[in-house]
């Protein structure tokens, strides 16, 4: 049998500081956003700044959909063979308007990923934050265990 015997044994709950120290290791999540019945994901590299999220965007359906609901979410996860996290953010985005902002963020280490013109920051503001943690390894043997 299994050492995780039980999804409770394989899977933890991550506080805040462990959401943000993860969300801290990597470089690309998914966003989310929904206009009226549509939902939409796309892959963004991000940043850490300031108690919230940065990204850089083109002018586009993602920027257009974040004008229309500012209510997002934000994921990001990584794994191991031994080890899996995912961190979901739920929050609002806005895009960077005053000179200041824009001249803070530009100073940010933030670069697009592919040769495209991005002048849109975008800046998501947490209003909670839920991550697990995962143990990974072979599946039980279902015999020893009821439906």
């Amino acid at each position: 049998m299994s050492e995780y015997g039980t999804a409770s044994d394989a899977v933890e709950r991550m506080d805040d500081a462990q959401c943000w120290e993860r969300l801290a290791t990597q470089e690309l999540g998914r966003l989310v956003i929904r206009v009226g019945e549509v939902l939409d994901i796309f892959p963004v590299n991000y940043v850490i700044d300031d108690g919230g999220l940065v990204f850089r965007t083109a002018e586009g359906s993602k920027l257009f959909g974040l004008t229309v609901n500012d209510e997002v979410l934000f994921e990001v996860d990584d794994h191991t063979d031994d080890a899996a996290w995912s961190v979901i953010v739920r929050g609002t985005a806005h895009r960077l308007e005053s000179s200041a902002d824009v001249a803070a963020a530009d100073a940010l280490p933030l670069r697009p990923w592919i040769p495209t013109v991005k002048f849109s920051y975008v800046r998501i503001v947490p209003t909670s934050l839920s991550g697990r943690a995962f143990h990974r390894g072979p599946e039980p043997d279902w015999s020893t265990h009821s439906a």
